[in-house]
């Protein structure tokens, strides 16, 4: 349906649309937060942000390439799963060892939105406000349990 190039354009539009959508709101520390390439502050865990033909998603991702710290970071994670999912208002899909689009190992928590197209500009307003709701929560949460992870 679309060419590389377009979808590329649409994906980028997408996130720039996102970006500037949530520039004025401040981190849970009260300073800007880049929320498009939100930084943890430790080396192999991200919070990851994604969209395409069929769904939205975001996720917490261990991928440190040491597998005894990348075990260790999910497992201290799992310690706050509660508290996590107080903070998101939520249960998340927990995932101690998958791979990447790259074919790399990783755990992963996340949530998905099904039925969303990025390439849709009538489905962005569903994938802004599921994006949004929870990286705000995530972010709480991340501002009280970064420093056990440091």
């Amino acid at each position: 349906m679309y060419t590389k190039q377009e979808k590329a354009k649409l994906k980028q539009a997408f996130w720039t649309t996102y970006g500037q959508y949530m520039r004025p709101i401040l981190s849970a520390d009260g300073e800007r937060a880049n929320w498009v390439n939100y930084k943890t502050g430790v080396a192999g865990i991200y919070f990851r942000m994604d969209a395409d033909d069929s769904c939205a998603t975001i996720a917490i991702e261990f991928s440190h390439s040491d597998a005894s710290i990348r075990e260790a970071h999910y497992e201290q994670l799992l310690q706050m799963k509660n508290m996590l999912h107080e903070a998101l208002g939520e249960e998340w899909l927990w995932q101690p060892n998958v791979t990447d689009e790259y074919g790399k190992p990783i755990s992963s928590v996340g949530a998905e939105l099904p039925g969303v197209n990025v390439y849709r500009n009538d489905d962005w307003p569903d994938i802004i406000s599921f994006l949004k709701q929870r990286i705000i929560a995530l972010d709480a949460f991340w501002s009280m349990a970064k420093y056990g992870f440091e």
